[in-house]
């Protein structure tokens, strides 16, 4: 079990960013350390809303949020583009991965430091990145938190992250319960058009 490093620099506003880093790279080694990742998560919206739920990840460009019990929605990766899925209003939007602030997660393969910087940090355990495309504001940004552990891959555990879309609106996602490089299947990015069967429970 990973001893975790408190999270409340994650709903903190951006603050100015740093010159490139030793930070940024030993993320990257994180990154590319990591092939696939499951975990719990709690995502707070910018109404305080809280919901929780199961997140399984496989990269490149695979990822799951499976959220709890009587919340209808569900989004996928599928390694080309992520699907938000809604059972009750039986809907399914789709756009690229590289339009999402996900796409830095989910690439390893992205050159960080054309778009992202490390932030300064009070505590020296704690080391918060934020990736966004400056050419494509409307894309958004990604503030990602990571606690220095030494038995994580390169070094790193990934806490949580948060996003500000065009619109500012902030969602923030917390992570626990992190396992990572277990076997994943491919049929955990597979799911039912929410045209074809009812509400799920």
């Amino acid at each position: 079990m990973y001893r975790l490093v408190p999270l409340a620099l994650l709903a903190a506003p951006a603050i100015a960013l740093a010159a490139p880093s030793p930070e940024l790279a030993q993320v990257s080694q994180h990154l590319k350390a990591v092939s696939t990742m499951t975990a719990n998560f709690t995502q707070t919206d910018r109404t305080g809303k809280v919901l929780n739920g199961s997140i399984v990840l496989k990269r490149p460009g695979k990822v799951r949020f499976q959220y709890q019990k009587g919340v209808n929605l569900l989004i996928v990766g599928d390694g080309k583009a992520l699907n938000l899925i809604d059972y009750d209003v039986k809907q399914e939007s789709r756009w690229p991965i590289g339009n999402s602030p996900l796409g830095v997660l989910l690439d390893p393969a992205k050159d960080l430091s054309k778009f992202a910087r490390a932030l300064p940090t009070a505590d020296k355990r704690v080391v918060l990145i934020e990736a966004k495309d400056p050419k494509k504001p409307e894309f958004g940004t990604i503030t990602m938190a990571f606690a220095r552990v030494a038995s994580a891959p390169a070094g790193l555990l990934l806490q949580g992250w948060s996003t500000l879309d065009a619109q500012n609106n902030r969602s923030t996602i917390k992570l626990s319960n992190q396992r990572f490089n277990v076997a994943v299947a491919d049929s955990n990015f597979r799911w039912t058009s929410p045209k074809k069967v009812g509400p799920r429970g």
